[in-house]
């Protein structure tokens, strides 16, 4: 047989039609995926007349990326910063606790047999379908009542609620965490508290990051909940301070401040950008452990 009869094999391989195809729809998609973030970048240069007056998908004017960036950081006294602060409280407070309490609740579901188990995991599964905004007035009403409404609180404590996370951690521990290895432990001595921080927790560490990323972003996009919780602007977070900036571009006492709006959007994306590139490999294998159980 010669060396190009499997060539041409190849070139006749339907397989390999469906894959071009596919690389094509691939690349409109990710074109179509990176042009909002391109459209941010391009347009967090301009100054505030040449944003409209150009057009959006390239460079026109000054190059104002740093008179921007300082206007953003020192408009109305620096309260960008203060918005900055108070995410960063929400994410490492609310998303944190959701990880730290998704893994002890997905750990134990997965490990451990004990009364209404089936009932509990029951439950579980029917709040992952269940869409944050469908109980965003109740727990508003709920906050209300116990007057932890326009407090950190009112963003905090809804964001310690992954059911998401607990189930991904219990798909991901049931697999991980070999049962031989907990009993081999118990043998020799060691409780359950030093069975799971010694042993089950490293195990655990790619879903875990993933639990942790999937909270962090979620809580620092958030949005709709700090709306209706707060509204003392020294407690918004970015999201909904960013866009009570663009509110006041309308109104009798108009302040359009687009540019430094954009420019905000920008430097609120970096971090989360950030912890996706440092962590995608312990995001990506935790993932496809749950997806395969699942």
């Amino acid at each position: 047989m010669s060396a190009s009869q499997p060539t041409r094999h190849l070139a006749r391989d339907p397989r390999q039609r469906r894959s071009v195809v596919l690389t094509v729809a691939m690349v409109i998609f990710t074109v179509y995926s990176l042009m909002p973030l391109l459209w941010l970048i391009i347009n967090a240069t301009k100054t505030q007349g040449s944003l409209f007056s150009s057009f959006g998908l390239w460079f026109s004017g000054d190059f104002s990326l740093w008179s921007n960036i300082v206007g953003t950081f020192t408009y109305d006294n620096g309260i960008f910063l203060h918005w900055l602060f108070n995410t960063l409280l929400y994410v490492v407070v609310g998303a944190g606790g959701a990880t730290i309490l998704a893994t002890l609740g997905g750990y134990g579901l997965a490990k451990y047999n004990f009364p209404g188990r089936r009932g509990v995991f029951a439950v579980v599964l029917g709040a992952v379908a269940v869409p944050g905004a469908a109980v965003a007035v109740p727990t508003f009403l709920m906050f209300s009542k116990l007057g932890l409404t326009n407090t950190p609180w009112a963003v905090i404590l809804p964001s310690l609620i992954s059911p998401f996370g607990l189930y991904l951690v219990w798909t991901f521990a049931t697999d991980a965490v070999p049962i031989e290895m907990l009993e081999a432990a118990r043998l020799d001595g060691a409780g359950e508290f030093r069975t799971f921080f010694t042993i089950s927790l490293k195990l655990l560490g790619p879903g875990i990051v993933t639990v942790a990323l999937f909270a962090i972003v979620a809580t620092w996009n958030n949005y709709f909940l700090p709306l209706i919780m707060i509204n003392d602007p020294k407690w918004y977070p970015l999201t909904v301070g960013l866009s009570q900036w663009t509110a006041q571009a309308t109104g009798a006492a108009a302040q359009p401040i687009y540019n430094l709006v954009i420019a905000g959007a920008l430097i609120t994306i970096l971090p989360i950008v950030i912890i996706f590139l440092l962590l995608q490999r312990y995001w990506q294998s935790g993932l496809s452990a749950g997806s395969v159980k699942g």
